[in-house]
């Protein structure tokens, strides 16, 4: 077996996702070597920034790499991440592995289930060396809770991860991890990636399975899917996460079998670039927060597009009380049995609380009357995408902010009225159920990092793949390494 192309684990935690599964499975590189690589990364950056929990022993990786490698012996490849190393986010069920949610509730608990994406990763040959942190029940964009405590911005580990896939996020950034999966409520994705410089796909409703949960139908917010350095590292993650699944009847069978990494490049020339900025200023956001982002839109024009400014005619104050609304009824019901036992309600922290008791004051019309706002946004966005072909806004309105703050209270000199609100920006994809890209966007007067949200049409993932790929080949920004690497 060749291994002279590669000087140590330094060269092959290096590797892009994609050139590690073309050395893997040219045997260039064994399962083994590629899995001693990635602990000796975790062991020498994980103390820093507590983004992978949960461990799992040494020698079962060893034996699962080492059984990996005598199946590519007989010529038997599991699919793309056959020996990648990977820490399934600690917020749904792995089979066999601790399942906290981030939750004391559940600490230590040892699932003997997996999720649908985690199945499908498992079955493709990844070995699951540990779990990525997340705030408690994924709720906040920042990532701490009384379990593992609070993972650390991969450029900085003073400063907060963002959430809820921080763990994922910080992971990547710091090659602990080739490519990682994360799911996505309100951001859960795109903050952590605009916080740690690196790329994460909110999919469209039904690409990739996410479940199984108890509710099958109206859960429609929360989805999931990859995180990665470079847009062919995501598509290549995706095409193991993504396809129908019968157990969960939204999901689509055309994204079945698909190979997402092919066919990325593509011509721009004249494509059309909404750039929604700050929303007319009903956004509040971080002191040159906005000035970084709209210095990255000539990335785009680089590449052939044209740039304007737009701005939905639409109440967004409106949206943000339906989503509220619509949000805090999912997480009532979600976690509602929680609440009901006393010891257990002892144990929640404020933010689910709040959550729980707002959701279960809702009336049926309420909920029906959030429901038609969020229509009326989407048939808005429809009629918008008339006119360009993807909107463009900040992936959040802050820079990385100091680890110990719970969220930020106050943004660009404005009070925050819920946990949440400073997070407001990705609430216009979500609510539309449209793919958003988080792309890094460079880095603010204070050396901190900001991203982009690049939103498609209705399902078109692979188009907002293709623009991704097309800026950050431009931009060169998801090259840039953290001064935690050396």
């Amino acid at each position: 077996m060749a291994t002279a192309p590669f000087n140590g684990a330094s060269d092959i935690v290096e590797c892009s996702a994609t050139e590690l599964s073309r050395a893997i499975h040219a045997r260039e590189l064994s399962c083994v070597e590629v899995l001693d690589a990635y602990c000796a990364q975790i062991d020498r950056l994980n103390p820093l920034v507590n983004a992978l929990v949960a461990p799992v022993d040494r020698d079962l990786l060893h034996a699962q790499a080492r059984g990996l490698d005598q199946r590519l012996a007989r010529g038997e490849s599991l699919g793309p991440m056959h020996g990648f190393p990977q820490a399934p986010k600690d917020i749904a069920p792995a089979a066999g592995m601790v399942t906290t949610r981030g939750s004391p509730i559940f600490a230590g608990q040892v699932t003997q289930t997996d999720a649908v994406a985690f199945e499908r990763m498992r079955v493709g040959g990844s070995i699951f060396v540990a779990r990525s942190n997340s705030p408690e029940f994924g709720l906040g964009g920042h990532t701490y809770n009384p379990v593992y405590g609070t993972t650390r911005n991969a450029f900085n580990p003073e400063l907060s991860a963002g959430g809820s896939s921080g763990g994922a996020a910080v992971a990547v950034a710091l090659r602990m991890l080739p490519v990682a999966d994360g799911s996505d409520m309100m951001g859960s994705l795109r903050t952590p990636a605009a916080f740690n410089h690196c790329y994460g796909l909110r999919t469209s409703v039904g690409c990739v399975p996410h479940g199984p949960t108890e509710e099958l139908f109206f859960q429609q917010f929360s989805v999931t899917g990859p995180m990665a350095r470079n847009v062919p590292d995501l598509a290549l993650l995706l095409s193991v996460q993504a396809g129908f699944d019968a157990r969960l009847p939204l999901t689509r069978r055309s994204e079945g079998a698909r190979d997402w990494g092919a066919g990325l490049q593509r011509d721009w020339g004249g494509a059309r670039i909404g750039w929604l900025g700050d929303l007319g200023g009903h956004l509040p956001t971080d002191p040159g927060l906005i000035d970084t982002c709209r210095a990255a839109l000539r990335h785009f024009c680089d590449i052939g597009c044209v740039v304007e400014e737009v701005l939905p005619d639409f109440d967004l104050e409106r949206l943000w009380r339906a989503w509220l609304d619509l949000r805090s009824f999912s997480i009532a019901g979600a976690n509602g049995a929680l609440y009901d036992d006393r010891a257990q309600r002892a144990l929640l922290k404020p933010e689910a609380i709040w959550e729980i008791e707002r959701g279960r004051a809702l009336t049926a019309m309420q909920l029906y009357d959030a429901a038609c706002v969020r229509s009326a946004w989407y048939q808005t966005l429809r009629c918008l995408f008339e006119c360009v072909d993807f909107l463009v806004l900040p992936a959040a309105q802050v820079f990385p902010f100091d680890a110990g703050m719970d969220w930020p209270h106050a943004v660009g000199g404005r009070t925050m009225d819920s946990y949440h609100r400073w997070m407001q920006a990705v609430v216009p994809a979500t609510m539309a159920g449209l793919p958003a890209l988080a792309a890094p966007a460079g880095f603010g007067p204070k050396g901190l990092p900001a991203g982009l949200q690049i939103i498609g049409p209705v399902q078109a993932d692979m188009a907002v793949l293709q623009m991704g790929h097309a800026y950050d080949q431009a931009s060169g920004h998801g090259r840039v390494r953290s001064p935690l690497l050396g």
